[in-house]
């Protein structure tokens, strides 16, 4: 049997310090979800644009919605050491938000499985907070991607997060 690892010890590392794979074969399936936030500024004239769909690119926010979950069923080819799952659900809302001003985005992630979405869900809104900055910065090259945090995450071990 193999042992865990304790808590804060770095599971990504072996016995001589290399960068490796966690092994997670031994663990139960568990039904294992993640939400996460995030938000980018702009200029108000930009999220005007975006709010009327006049960006030349196309509808801002439904193409980052879609790039959010595209990129959570990618994680493990950006994420060195992140295993591949079978996405069961990924939800990416995006909300204009005047008094930021700018775009706020939440997203979501569901499986069944032995490890956790977090990433997954930290890629999905990442991804599409960064599809927006690639379809408006003709209209504003100062916008700034930020607050991107876990919410939320349920499953496994470690139970819920925020512990309730």
């Amino acid at each position: 049997m193999k042992k865990r690892a304790s808590k804060g010890t770095l599971t990504h590392l072996d016995r001589g310090g290399r960068a490796r794979m966690v092994d997670v074969g031994d663990k139960p399936e568990t039904v294992r979800t993640a939400r996460v936030r995030g938000r980018i500024r702009m200029k108000k004239a930009a999220l005007e644009a975006i709010r009327l769909h006049s960006v030349a690119k196309g509808d801002v926010l439904s193409v980052a919605r879609i790039a959010g979950i595209m990129a959570a069923k990618r994680t493990a080819e950006l994420v060195p050491l992140c295993h591949p799952l079978m996405l069961e659900d990924v939800q990416v809302d995006l909300v204009v938000d005047p008094a930021l001003p700018g775009i706020r985005v939440e997203s979501a992630v569901r499986t069944t499985g032995r490890t956790g979405v977090e990433m997954e869900a930290v890629v999905a809104a990442t991804m599409a907070l960064v599809t927006v900055y690639d379809m408006t910065k003709s209209l504003d090259r100062e916008m700034e991607i930020g607050d991107i945090s876990l919410v939320e995450k349920t499953g496994g071990r470690s139970g819920m997060y925020p512990a309730h």
